[in-house]
């Protein structure tokens, strides 16, 4: 369905200077040509899955594209992320700390425009637009939207992209385990009809959603499942069937992970919402985000520089077998008798993934002329003459469940430790002196922004009219000697704003209950059981269906009834560290059954931490400095506990500030009025009122900004 932009959206944009990508009289005509940008996002990928940076377990997964991409250019071998992918690309993209930007967690459809990207956020591919880039992103967006948010799926066009080709919400719809309707719910974990051995079949009739039909056999040749192949071809398999009048129980409008996705593509201000019976909608994630950046990039004019984002999907669950032609022989792609339910299939379906993304990612270069295949047919990539700066990097740490030792599954993506917070980093391109080095000083998701802006010729802090907290990177590509350009790093993650104070529910995962999974269906996906509104898991505990709000609450059940209570994760997980120790805070919401109720505990660790190899030294609970304390570090925790609060204390809140210009003025009442009257519903001029946000935009809010009129905000600076 195709759809321009809503009408508020489109003055936002306007009021933005969106509308405008700039002119190349904003580049000098005697400066030399600025770099085109690839930003290659992977999902999921912490460095523990990474043999370029020396880690990668026993079994890691192949990638020789990105290696070779490593060997030309730079490592950046401590580098921090946000703990999940929302804060993490929020980041990326505005430069900012998640207390600032409030994008706390991964986003959900409850969640309220006060955790979204803003947007009157600079972000980069507004940045950019001053030095006359175009911007397209293509895959995972996940930073505002659609729910909640008055642009709806067209909030990437809100955030600055000229051209967007992928999925707003960013996470992959649930594996339908029907296989399109061939059979029962919870038949086929991974969403197809495996082979006969393991139950299923090895030929079939493919049906299209055209009524089109083809016979698909597993073959010597071709190793994929029968159902496999039709699946990839955006088709239903009917096992052990030949052509004919398709089963009225075909079902051609289920989401099915990663090969049937609700797809939005988004070109000026128009926004079409694919069908997801279209062909397009119907075909694995990982080749459709390669195939729509390469269309892309082919077709931009060679006077004018591009930034292309690149925001896999992959390795992200749910977890399913990627097609084989994209697997080298090493990985056996016969793999169809696995459960993508299970964890230990699921890792190995991990490696799979993340080795089919590399391939596209080598794909994408050579189709668009950025890179070759030597003779032996490995990746030829020669910064100095493609005029493109190449920046891959992880949003978060690994899922737990495929985390690669010696790194720790209970401390991965989620968490303020080491495992789920430390992050790949490559760049490589025309600026690199002495390729093939690593860099071992400290550098946080946020420093990508400035980054960003270097390349153009942009000074990212002059230009942005708020607080940043980016550092550079361009001197670390040229100079091998550059001293550190941060004294600390932070990281921080927690809950979203929703309406009246509600929260994700509770799902439990290998014995933890963790409230960041935003639905019922990503608990499943990610091997939880769910114990929110509408939970059905737990006959000994009923609750009479309506399930529980928090951990804590399940905890008090639990013990109610004489059981082992879950190990609860943190509310809030924030971490700050200088070059050598690390201080962790956690704060717990959980039941005490000591005093028989539910306590807030705020737990402080310290640690000391390197980035050795094979084995690093991480922030385990055996190692907790804080234990045992010594004089020594009692002092070093008592800096970190003040740089901290520093750094917590540095964006002073002020009521009124839709816009966060630092001033509650007539703007704010313009743009509250004009949100309040053509939308009305959730938006960053939705303000406390009562100690909660109502998900409102009405005159509530407007006595706020009227009681606020004419304040001019304490100014805020920034951490780094």
């Amino acid at each position: 369905m195709k759809k321009t932009l809503p009408t508020m959206a489109l003055a936002a944009v306007a009021a933005l200077g969106l509308t405008s990508c700039g002119s190349d009289s904003n580049v000098a005509s005697s400066d030399p040509a600025p770099s085109n940008i690839l930003f290659v996002i992977m999902d999921d990928v912490g460095i523990d899955q990474m043999r370029s940076f020396g880690y990668g377990g026993a079994t890691p997964p192949s990638m020789p594209n990105m290696d070779a991409i490593a060997r030309v250019g730079v490592r950046f071998r401590n580098t921090w992320s946000m703990p999940e992918c929302s804060p993490g690309r929020a980041a990326f993209f505005a430069g900012r700390y998640p207390f600032r930007t409030n994008v706390n967690q991964a986003l959900g459809p409850s969640d309220l425009a006060n955790s979204q990207l803003s947007p009157y956020d600079m972000t980069t591919p507004k940045l950019l637009k001053e030095a006359g880039y175009e911007s397209g992103l293509f895959g995972k967006f996940h930073l505002a939207g659609p729910e909640n948010n008055q642009a709806g799926a067209a909030t990437p066009s809100v955030a600055g992209w000229d051209y967007f080709y992928g999925w707003v919400g960013g996470l992959p719809g649930s594996v339908d385990t029907t296989a399109g309707g061939v059979g029962a719910e919870k038949t086929y974990s991974c969403g197809f009809v495996p082979g006969t051995q393991a139950g299923g079949a090895d030929t079939g009739a493919c049906y299209q959603a055209d009524n089109t039909c083809s016979v698909v056999t597993r073959s010597a040749l071709v190793q994929d499942a029968a159902g496999l192949q039709c699946l990839a071809s955006g088709g239903i398999f009917v096992p052990n069937e030949l052509c004919g009048k398709p089963p009225s129980t075909l079902n051609f409008s289920r989401v099915n992970g990663y090969y049937v996705s609700p797809l939005v593509i988004i070109n000026g201000d128009s926004v079409e919402e694919v069908p997801l019976a279209d062909p397009r909608a119907r075909k694995y994630r990982t080749q459709l985000e390669a195939d729509a950046a390469i269309n892309w990039i082919k077709s931009r004019p060679a006077n004018k520089p591009w930034m292309a984002t690149v925001s896999f999907t992959a390795a992200h669950t749910p977890w399913q077998q990627p097609p084989g032609e994209l697997l080298s022989m090493r990985n056996d792609p016969v793999s169809d008798n696995w459960n993508c339910n299970g964890p230990e299939a699921g890792r190995l379906i991990q490696d799979k993934m993340t080795e089919a993304m590399d391939t596209e990612f080598g794909r994408l270069l050579v189709e668009t002329g950025l890179a070759s295949r030597a003779d032996d047919g490995s990746l030829v990539y020669d910064p100095k003459t493609s005029g493109t700066t190449i920046v891959i990097i992880g949003d978060n740490g690994t899922l737990g469940t495929a985390v690669k030792q010696p790194f720790i599954p209970s401390q991965a993506k989620g968490t303020s430790y080491q495992t789920g917070v430390w992050d790949p980093l490559i760049i490589a391109g025309p600026q690199v002196v002495q390729p093939d080095r690593n860099v071992e000083h400290m550098v946080n998701a946020v420093d990508l922004f400035q980054f960003f802006a270097e390349i153009a010729g942009l000074d990212a802090h002059k230009t942005v009219p708020r607080t940043i907290d980016s550092v550079g990177l361009l001197p670390y590509l040229a100079n091998p000697e550059q001293a550190s350009l941060r004294t600390i790093n932070f990281t921080m993650g927690g809950g979203n704003l929703q309406a009246h104070g509600a929260r994700n529910g509770p799902c439990v995962i290998s014995g933890s209950c963790t409230q960041s999974a935003p639905s019922k269906e990503v608990c499943q996906d990610n091997q939880g059981n769910w114990w929110g509104a509408d939970y059905t898991h737990d006959s000994v505990i009923p609750n009479n269906g309506v399930g529980y709000e928090t951990c804590a609450d399940v905890n008090h059940a639990l013990y109610n009834e004489g059981r082992e209570m879950f190990n609860v994760l943190p509310d809030v997980t924030m971490a700050v560290r200088n070059d050598r120790y690390k201080l962790v805070r956690n704060i717990v919401l959980d039941f005490n059954p000591a005093v028989n109720e539910i306590q807030t505990n705020t737990i402080d660790e310290l640690y000391e931490v390197d980035q050795a190899t094979p084995k690093p030294l991480l922030d385990t609970p055996d190692r907790n400095l804080l234990a045992s304390p010594t004089t020594e570090t009692q002092a070093i925790y008592d800096n970190l506990h003040a740089t901290l609060d520093r750094i917590l204390a540095s964006e002073p809140d002020c009521p009124g500030d839709g816009n966060k210009d630092g001033v509650v003025d007539a703007k704010d009442l313009e743009n509250w009025r004009q949100i309040a009257f053509q939308w009305g519903l959730s938006s960053v001029y939705d303000f406390v009122v009562g100690g909660v946000y109502d998900g409102l935009t009405n005159h509530l809010d407007e006595a706020v900004i009227q009681s606020n009129l004419n304040k001019t905000c304490k100014r805020s600076y920034g951490v780094y």
